[in-house]
């Protein structure tokens, strides 16, 4: 690809991105946002993302510079997909690694039969509660923060649609998935909820997203990269 100008990012650009695990959504731009400005000497620069990723998910960021901010709605709305791994047999209170194992369950009467047809419970128009330990807010507070606190919330569940919850492999009590989802749809709550359909707990251990509409991982950049590659010397490149 060739080298982007200063007016390329500012007349608008969609980036692609990996977010590294541990890396905020808020980072991974932020990191984009100051290499753009060092490079180019811009003092205001408009740079967003299409939809937030947990620091313990890795995988792809949509990143819109300049007048292409205006279509961060629109790629936000387009269908998302998720590998990753739940683990049967205990959860947590967060529904995924944030937070230390609550409670464990037995796990005996788990088939691979009944995990391949448990997935058709969650296919379609579902509901679902967020979880606690959500950056949603509630009178004016974040989730987590309640939940943080001790506070007991009551979070009314919510329509989504999910197109596509396919078993890719099964390693003991590690169940490897991916799924195809709406805007909105959570996948730590799928896995507590998938947990609870089996009459056993389940929590989320490992999340990627490799799709946001057209969009795919496999193209996307490390933000490290990005920043290296942007803002070394021209006799390097």
């Amino acid at each position: 690809m060739k080298d982007l100008t200063k007016e390329d990012y500012l007349n608008g650009q969609v980036l692609l991105i990996d977010k590294p695990l541990e890396w905020s959504s808020f980072q991974a731009v932020n990191k984009l946002k100051w290499a753009i400005r060092k490079k180019f000497s811009l003092k205001k620069f408009k740079i967003g993302h299409a939809g937030t990723l947990d620091p313990l998910a890795t995988g792809l960021l949509v990143i819109c510079t300049g007048k292409f901010t205006k279509k961060i709605t629109e790629f936000q709305g387009q269908e998302k997909e998720y590998t990753g791994i739940i683990t049967l047999g205990s959860t947590t209170p967060s529904y995924d690694l944030e937070t230390e194992i609550n409670e464990t369950f037995l796990t005996d009467h788990i088939t691979p039969e009944l995990l391949k047809a448990t997935t058709h419970e969650f296919i379609g128009e579902i509901e679902q509660a967020p979880p606690v330990f959500s950056a949603l807010k509630k009178d004016g507070k974040r989730l987590y923060e309640l939940a943080r606190e001790g506070k007991t919330v009551d979070i009314p569940k919510r329509k989504v649609q999910v197109s596509a919850f396919e078993i890719t492999d099964i390693d003991n009590l590690n169940v490897h998935f991916r799924i195809a989802c709406s805007k909105g749809t959570y996948i730590r709550s799928m896995a507590h909820d998938f947990g609870k359909a089996l009459n056993s707990g389940a929590h989320l251990t490992t999340l990627r997203r490799t799709k946001i509409g057209d969009f795919n991982v496999d193209k996307a950049q490390d933000p490290l990269d990005f920043a290296d590659l942007l803002l070394a010397p021209e006799e390097n490149k």
